[in-house]
């Protein structure tokens, strides 16, 4: 008689979101004493990975990562689900929710140079690659002088075309770099005040049911007090603005002290402006805070900035 798996996680099947998965299995495995072969890994191919050929903006923004994993969350096919936070929609669809986040990981942003090691260093009108609008509007605030094109692929493949020079650098996050083991390719490590980050940024997200009280009751000791209080605050402020991958929307939220601290950004595709809040409060007020800063912004950025929002 064939045993059921103890749980069933799903996951893209990228070099970042298999590592991400395989460490949530490990700390599920060590919270629960069961062996790590009894928690089942599916791959699920989502539609962002099979569009290549341009921005994601143009084909449906973020939730093309995330589609295909829902539909067979909510199809009961797998028990939960492992994302990247930033790749997360603002809303889910109903009946799902991210219901536990690890602990955060580096939300810096590092510098991958071909021939410099770095982005200040770039001669005039080099090529840095990116699939990110934020980090293309940031390159382009700081080095208006440098071209920015589509990047897109897995992070080793985006190492290999920065290492064959096909491109003068790129950007990625530095949390991604440490899971995959390749920490030291990062030429440059970018103050995340410098390079405000992507919401979520860091942050791996468990997606499960709501009605699912047997995983969520499981998957509760992975839960990260701060990494939560930190996401309810950002996710807050890029709904408020309505963030999609259209967006050049940046926003970090840390806990020092038990008091949040917040800064949050919207700059022009070009990167001939940004504007920018800043907010503190109680760990209370996380979802407020982050609302209302929004909101500021909001008001702010002058209404042909916010087209694009």
């Amino acid at each position: 008689m064939v045993q059921s798996p103890f749980l069933r996680i799903g996951t893209r099947g990228s070099a970042l979101a298999l590592a991400q998965a395989h460490q949530v299995r490990a700390l599920l495995a060590a919270a629960h004493a069961v062996g790590e072969e009894e928690i089942d890994i599916e791959i699920i191919r989502t539609s962002g990975d099979m569009i290549q050929d341009r921005p994601l903006s143009e084909a449906g923004g973020k939730g093309l990562f995330t589609k295909e994993i829902e539909e067979a969350l909510l199809r009961g096919g797998i028990d939960l689900a492992v994302h990247s936070s930033k790749d997360m929609p603002t809303v889910l669809p109903a009946g799902l929710g991210l219901t536990a986040f690890l602990a955060r990981e580096d939300v810096r942003d590092a510098f991958i140079g071909h021939a410099v090691a770095r982005l200040a260093d770039l001669p005039g009108a080099a090529v840095v690659g990116s699939a990110s609008l934020r980090r293309q509007a940031q390159i382009r605030r700081e080095r208006p002088d440098l071209e920015t094109v589509l990047f897109r692929g897995n992070v080793p493949t985006r190492l290999d075309k920065v290492r064959r020079g096909e491109v003068a650098g790129t950007l990625l996050a530095m949390a991604g770099l440490k899971r995959l083991g390749l920490a030291d390719r990062a030429t440059e490590i970018i103050a995340a005040d410098r390079f405000l980050p992507a919401v979520g940024q860091g942050a791996i997200g468990i997606e499960t049911r709501l009605d699912d009280t047997r995983t969520r009751d499981l998957i509760a000791p992975l839960n990260d007090q701060d990494t939560e209080t930190a996401l309810r605050v950002e996710r807050a402020f890029l709904k408020v603005l309505d963030g999609s991958c259209r967006t050049p929307i940046a926003g970090l939220a840390r806990i020092e002290a038990g008091r949040i601290l917040f800064d949050g950004e919207i700059l022009r595709p070009d990167g001939s402006e940004s504007f920018r809040v800043v907010r503190t409060g109680g760990l209370a007020e996380a979802e407020s805070l982050g609302h209302d800063a929004g909101i500021e912004l909001k008001a702010r950025a002058p209404a042909d900035v916010l087209v694009h929002v």
